[in-house]
Order: structure tokens, then C-alpha cells, then sequence
């Protein structure tokens, strides 16, 4: 299928592994340049290894979202190696170790905010108008299931939650600009370095067994590849009715009916 996004050029946020990085892989095949950002220098150059192998332009970028007021540089140094940006995939988040509203105060609130929500409002701010403009634009959101129903964190919950909300909004606002927005909800992805892997690691077979068998209709966890392709095809011309959205990608984990 020829997803019609070849010569495009696309910002994957936490791209070096895990989801991030599968979606900059998806997209690579499918012809677009891909600009990715993270903060570990290593991996970042195993993922640039990873993804030389495809005939586009590659640009790795080492980045802490967790600074807005940086942000802005990040889509200078972007456009600067590939020029304008057609696709942003907003990936980065994580509950950074917290747990409940009694437990955590307003400042692990914020951080987590800060990281999975305010990030990609930032960014997308940024880069919307220059979308806008060309009549042609992606913005796809990294959100959770946890973000519609219970599970994680609460600062996690609220943030997903609340990138949910955010990007529905927006894509409303730009219905008729060419440029869409929607969210794309994972459930248990297993990767490396990522918090599922750490769950496997750090329980009994037993649990992890007992976990898989309660929560996971597939009876496994679920893949990077999977949420990469998702991302492919909501980047695609395929995909230009589909506005303001959340895909479940979760293999039936979600408990939503709807």
C-alpha cells in the first residue's frame, strides 16, 4: 500500500528505542526524513545505526524535553537539517516514579505534566502554523489507555488525560486546514529500557503470568512495531478523515466499551 508520505519530513520525540524509535522506522520505510530527539547519547547513536540502513535523511538530536523554553530550538535545529515539518509525533512521557494523589505532591504533578503534556502542546504551538500554512500537516499524540480509564500513576492518568483532551480541541479547531490531530493509546508495550520490561524483571514469573492472564486478551505484551505502523498510517493520505481521535493499539486490554 503506498501511504502517499514519501519526501515528507517528520520530528519523533523520545525517538531513539521503544515506541519512539519504531515510529520513526515505519515512517523511514515509507520514504519520509526523519529528524528523532532524545537524551541519551547512546541511544541515540544505536538508533541512528538502526536507521541508516533506509535512503532518507536521518537527524538525531540529543534534546531534554523536559525544558519548554527550549523547545523552540528543537524545530529550529529540525528544520534547519530537513527543513519544514509535515509529521510530529509526540512520544516522550513516562510516570517518572510516582503514584497517587495523596502520595505525590503538585510539583510530581507538574513534572509529569511537564513531560508528557506541556511538551507536546509546545511543540505542536510551534510547529501548527507552518502546517497551516502549507495546508498539509500530522500531529499524532503518544497518549495511554491510561488516559481513559484507571491505571499508572495519577499524575500519568491526568497528564494522558489531559493530552487526550488537548489534542481532540485542537484538531476541531484546525478541521479545515488540511492538517489533522489525533492520539494514538498504547497498552502494555514490552521493550527495552521500557516500564514493562522493568514489571517482567522485577516480578516472579508467577505475577507476571498471573498479570498477562488477567489483563491481556492476547495472552502477551504487546510490540513497538505495532504502534510504529499505527503511527505510519495516521501520517498517511489514507488517514485524511480521521480527525481528532484516540486509537486503542492495546490488543483488547482497554476496559472501554467504547
Amino acid at each position: 500500500m503506498n501511504l502517499g508520505i514519501k519526501g515528507k519530513k517528520a520530528l519523533i520525540t523520545g525517538g531513539s528505542r521503544g515506541l519512539g524509535l519504531a515510529s520513526a522506522v515505519s515512517l523511514a520505510k515509507e520514504g519520509v526524513d526523519v529528524a528523532i530527539c532524545a537524551r541519551d547519547k547512546s541511544d541515540l547513536e544505536n538508533a541512528k545505526k538502526t536507521l541508516s540502513k533506509y535512503p532518507v535523511k536521518i537527524c538525531t538530536i540529543n534534546f531534554d524535553l523536559s525544558d519548554n523554553k527550549k523547545l523552540e530550538s528543537l524545530v529550529q535545529e529540525t528544520e534547519k537539517q530537513l527543513g519544514s515539518i509535515d509529521i510530529l509525533v509526540n512520544n516522550v512521557g513516562g510516570s517518572l516514579g510516582t503514584s497517587s494523589l495523596i502520595e505525590n505532591d503538585l510539583e510530581d504533578f507538574q513534572k509529569v505534566m511537564e513531560l508528557n503534556t506541556w511538551s507536546a502542546i509546545e511543540l505542536t504551538k510551534s510547529i501548527l502554523p507552518k502546517m497551516i500554512h502549507s495546508k498539509w500537516g500530522r500531529i499524532i499524540n503518544i497518549a495511554s489507555i491510561y488516559g481513559r480509564e484507571y491505571g499508572g500513576s495519577a499524575p500519568y492518568m491526568a497528564a494522558k488525560a489531559a493530552l487526550i483532551a488537548a489534542t481532540k480541541h485542537t484538531a476541531l479547531d484546525i478541521a479545515k486546514t488540511g492538517v489533522t490531530a489525533n492520539c494514538i493509546a498504547p497498552g502494555s508495550i514490552k521493550h527495552t529500557k521500557g516500564s514493562w520490561e522493568k514489571f517482567v524483571l522485577n516480578n516472579s514469573k508467577k505475577d507476571v503470568e498471573t498479570f498477562i492472564q488477567n489483563n491481556l486478551p492476547m495472552g502477551k505484551f504487546g510490540f513497538p512495531e505495532a504502534i510504529g505502523d499505527t503511527v505510519s498510517f495516521l501520517a498517511s493520505k489514507n488517514a485524511s478523515m480521521i480527525l481528532g481521535t484516540c486509537l486503542n493499539v492495546d490488543g483488547g486490554q482497554s476496559s472501554n466499551l467504547f
